[in-house]
């Protein structure tokens, strides 16, 4: 019997081109978090279970974590979200930390879903919170950052529209949240059939159905401090709810409008409660989380991912060495030179498997490679060298790693 080798249903194994382009999310992320003072933390991924019983919806927990018992017969889980570990660390010490705190993560996360496009059983989620700031000033830096973020990534205003939306506005009831929450995934039939098993009032099933809250004064000074920034693609959309049962106020969610692909990007709001369950005070909190896998393929959609990750993904690696021959004297020449490239921030590959010159030269070419350099007997003896572009067939005679590192940084 052999085993398979395909990866567990609704997960990923990330091949170099695939981790280069999770890397560039990444460093994106970063980047544009740390421009907003926001500072990276990090946690374990296995969290007591009782902590989701407390902060999550019932239905993540029962339905959609991977939960089991270890040795010690604790009940534990493989975090779904990092909003309820981000509230523990904070409760644990809130007397030492200097608010307002700006904090934010790039955690793994897993759930046990059914996977489909834009939806898998892991991701990995960028996670950005700010704690001591119960003010429209400070929702509106979290949306400026989520703009900004899209923004960041080569996005334009046309590209995607900003729902808000405020949990005060809506029925107290989590099964109603919820249904809201699924309504866009649901045909018109199928909404309106759950939603009369919860309205058997006919005036407040149609007053549902139909979506008449109105906007409030909150949501009008934050949509207009957001164009005061310049920020115009916002709009009160009273069927944004998000998931989460500790949502508290001001919700909102990024939608993509393409109609190639259109859903919600991500999403977030505020959740002033959250630390209530550790029984501590009351600090105000607002922020957002957005996965991997919906960043993607907004990126993809409108073609925003740099030329050398997608559609063609080309490797950082600038030069392969390749070698006539494995005897020590050539090898020696070899790791000198490549020693004296890597010295001045030039990456370099070797291919010592002994193989046809042709053969090496093709393979850095398919590996997306840019240039080669053939040693041998000759390059040894007289310390030249030619470095030959692969995409235009051109070579140039060189004798220093200043010039082969000058030719290549152009």
């Amino acid at each position: 019997m052999h085993l398979s080798t395909d990866p567990y249903k609704g997960v990923r194994d990330f091949y170099p081109h695939d981790q280069a382009i999770l890397h560039y999310l990444f460093s994106t992320y970063r980047r544009v978090c740390e421009q907003f003072g926001y500072e990276e933390y990090n946690a374990s991924l296995l969290e007591p279970t009782a902590l989701y019983l407390a902060k999550s919806s019932q239905e993540i927990v029962s339905e959609q974590t991977y939960s089991f018992k270890d040795r010690g017969e604790r009940e534990v889980t493989l975090r779904p979200e990092m909003t309820p570990t981000l509230a523990r660390m904070v409760a644990a010490q809130r007397r030492e930390l200097v608010f307002p705190l700006r904090w934010y993560s790039i955690p793994n996360v897993f759930r046990y879903e059914k996977p489909q496009r834009g939806r898998l059983r892991e991701h990995w989620q960028l996670n950005v919170d700010l704690f001591g700031g119960d003010t429209t000033q400070a929702d509106a830096e979290i949306i400026t950052l989520a703009y900004s973020l899209l923004h960041a990534f080569g996005a334009k205003d046309s590209d995607f529209e900003i729902r808000v939306n405020d949990r005060k506005n809506m029925p107290n009831d989590p099964a109603l949240l919820r249904l809201l929450d699924r309504k866009a995934k649901m045909s018109r039939e199928d909404f309106e059939r759950e939603a009369t098993k919860l309205f058997p009032n006919k005036k407040e099933l149609e007053m549902f159905l139909n979506g008449t809250y109105t906007e409030n004064q909150e949501l009008r000074t934050l949509i207009t401090t957001l164009s005061t920034r310049g920020i115009t693609n916002v709009r009160y959309t009273p069927d944004v709810v998000r998931g989460f049962d500790y949502y508290s106020g001001m919700v909102f969610e990024v939608f993509d409008t393409d109609p190639k692909n259109p859903r919600a990007l991500f999403g977030g709001g505020r959740y002033d409660n959250l630390l209530d369950v550790f029984g501590v005070e009351k600090i105000p909190a607002v922020g957002f989380g957005a996965g991997d896998v919906t960043m993607r393929d907004f990126l993809e959609t409108h073609n925003l991912l740099p030329a050398h990750l997608w559609p063609h993904y080309s490797p950082v690696t600038k030069i392969m060495l390749c070698a006539v021959d494995t005897l020590d004297i050539t090898m020696n020449s070899v790791a000198t030179l490549a020693g004296m490239l890597r010295e001045r921030g030039i990456p370099v590959a070797v291919d010592f498997s002994g193989k046809k010159i042709g053969d090496q030269i093709r393979n850095a070419d398919r590996r997306g490679i840019p240039y080669v350099i053939v040693i041998g007997d000759t390059e040894h003896a007289s310390g030249k060298f030619k470095i030959k572009n692969l995409a235009s067939g051109e070579e140039i005679e060189v004798a220093s790693a200043d010039a082969i590192a000058t030719i290549v940084a152009h």
